[in-house]
């Protein structure tokens, strides 16, 4: 194990379980062979993924269109681009999974052009999944101690970047500055849970105590006021909710990429998860793992519905809306699952152990399902296919993401893992 990931000391300091009872949690579909045999065709991905990207230096994959397609269609790596940091994070766990030096080549070359983001104008909150997809999975993997102090210094500068982004009368970090106008105040998407682990990390990291406790407090109070303004009762969540910014009175809820104001985004609802759990393990405090089993328990009541009414068997990937009303017609979102089952392979260690197998259960079909039915051919680049990106504005509609390749490989390495 490496000792230095955060997830295992957090693991370390919540599992309650023993050793060996950890070793049984292992989901049944990923025996190691099974592991195994993900991890191997995970890598001749990544391989061919790093063959193509050998001479390329200003841009980063985004999405195979269609599955004949033998490349990456590529995007500019730029503060836009939300999405520039994912691969970064594919090599990073394909070189922890495998010890290749060629990928810890490509994944140290390729952190090092995220470097530039630490003095970069912050662009919106996407500075989080830019540079913890990179930076911080090289400053937690890479084995060269000059690598992991350039990417902590540049981590901790980000951090700083994306505090300017808080609203003290709001209680979150605000979204899309470009969107204050359209949205009429202050807006906080789901996805910026994600963010907060950028925060919660510099928290244990600065030598600055006053940075610290800051750090701690925006990110704590962007997940209670979250919790409290962004969901339903029964545990769904809203993709998009509106602040004044003077005053911070909630104004409303919306959708920006899900179906409709009133339904149930699935990636949108997998954020809630993943964040919720993520916060948990840096801060210890019940109420965010009592609320994390809620958006859990509410995402797997969906989907197993969604089976039995569409009579479909082994198939627990979510349609990019629980309420499109063409299901079963509807695309799929194999990115929703990924990252559901990322902070699933974590979440059953904090759990009482009802629960952890009921969330085992869960992952093991999750992880077979992927494994079995949106693994892609062989001159595909992509890991997984059948994601949706952004359906409203008709982008991404069925096409293989990076993000979603991400969480599935770093689920492979939470497998390896515990």
């Amino acid at each position: 194990m490496n000792m230095r990931n955060s997830f295992v000391h957090c693991t370390l300091s919540l599992c309650t379980l023993t050793l060996s009872l950890c070793t049984l949690l292992l989901i049944s579909c990923t025996k190691q062979s099974e592991l195994d045999k993900a991890i191997a065709y995970a890598d001749a991905k990544v391989h061919l993924t790093i063959s193509q990207m050998e001479s390329i230096t200003d841009s980063m994959p985004r999405n195979v269109l269609d599955e004949s397609q033998s490349k990456w269609n590529l995007r500019a790596n730029v503060p836009q681009e939300w999405c520039g940091g994912f691969w970064d994070g594919c090599l990073w766990y394909d070189y922890a999974l495998t010890g290749k030096s060629e990928v810890l080549r490509a994944a140290t070359m390729t952190g090092n052009q995220m470097l530039y983001l630490a003095t970069a104008p912050v662009f919106d909150h996407d500075l989080g999944f830019l540079v913890i997809t990179s930076l911080l999975n090289g400053y937690r993997l890479s084995p060269d101690a000059d690598t992991r102090a350039t990417y902590k210094e540049a981590l901790l500068a980000c951090a700083d970047s994306l505090c300017t982004l808080f609203n003290l009368s709001v209680g979150t970090i605000l979204s899309w500055p470009r969107h204050i106008k359209d949205y009429g105040g202050h807006n906080t998407i789901m996805d910026n849970m994600i963010n907060l682990e950028l925060l919660l990390w510099a928290a244990e990291e600065t030598a600055d105590d006053n940075k610290a406790d800051f750090y701690r407090h925006v990110a704590v109070s962007h997940a209670d006021t979250t919790m409290t303004y962004h969901f339903r009762e029964d545990g769904t969540c809203y993709h998009v909710a509106v602040y004044d910014p003077v005053t911070g009175k909630h104004l409303y809820n919306c959708t920006h990429q899900g179906y409709a104001d009133f339904s149930v985004w699935a990636r949108g609802q997998a954020w809630a998860i993943y964040g919720y759990t993520m916060v948990y393990r840096y801060t210890h405090e019940p109420r965010f793992l009592t609320f994390a089993q809620k958006v859990t328990d509410a995402y797997l009541r969906l989907v197993n519905s969604q089976m039995v009414n569409d009579q479909m068997v082994n198939d627990i990937v979510p349609y990019w809306d629980f309420c499109d009303p063409r299901i079963p017609n509807a695309p799929k979102d194999a990115s929703a699952a990924c990252v559901v089952l990322s902070a699933l392979l974590e979440l059953q260690h904090y759990v009482p152990a009802a629960k952890a197998e009921e969330y085992k259960t869960a992952a093991d079909a999750m992880f077979c399902d992927l494994t079995e039915h949106y693994e892609s051919d062989a001159q595909c680049p992509a890991i997984l296919l059948h994601s949706t990106g952004h359906h409203p504005a008709g982008s991404e509609i069925d096409a293989a993401i990076i993000y979603a390749d991400y969480y599935f490989m770093e689920a492979l390495y939470k497998l390896q893992l515990y």
